[in-house]
């Protein structure tokens, strides 16, 4: 079980590593390219990536259904397209270091927004001394 852990931690630092240079490496990146075009490497990198790890397509039992598939678009639109782009525009404008301080704290407004508008748990202490 230790060496789980450790094998974790070393894991969530390298993911850390990685997800942090991406605003610097993007930056860089459009000295050359538009946003759009750094979000189509993006994806091809990506969806190339997804492929060589599972190439085959799935089997009959595992397809999906069309409303399914229009879902699944309208996610990746929502959930990475437009955030890689405006990420991607934020750049043009600013320094990598404020888009990176600029999402990381996205998650804690999140929370406060969900627990305004939703029926959810409230906020308590530990969440605040966690996001500190």
């Amino acid at each position: 079980m230790k060496n789980e852990t450790v094998l974790g931690h070393i894991l969530t630092l390298l993911t850390i590593i990685i997800w942090g240079t991406t605003f610097v490496s993007t930056k860089v990146l459009l000295r050359d390219f538009t946003p759009i075009e750094i979000l189509f490497f993006r994806f091809t990198l990506g969806y190339l990536s997804l492929w060589l790890i599972r190439p085959r397509l799935p089997s009959a039992g595992e397809r999906t259904t069309r409303r399914q598939e229009v879902f699944f678009a309208a996610a990746g639109l929502c959930g990475v397209t437009l955030y890689f782009l405006l990420e991607n525009i934020a750049l043009t404008y600013t320094f990598a270091s404020n888009v990176g301080v600029i999402i990381s704290v996205a998650p804690f407004f999140t929370a406060l927004l969900a627990a305004w508008l939703l029926d959810g748990e409230p906020l308590r202490k530990r969440f605040f001394v966690g996001f500190g």
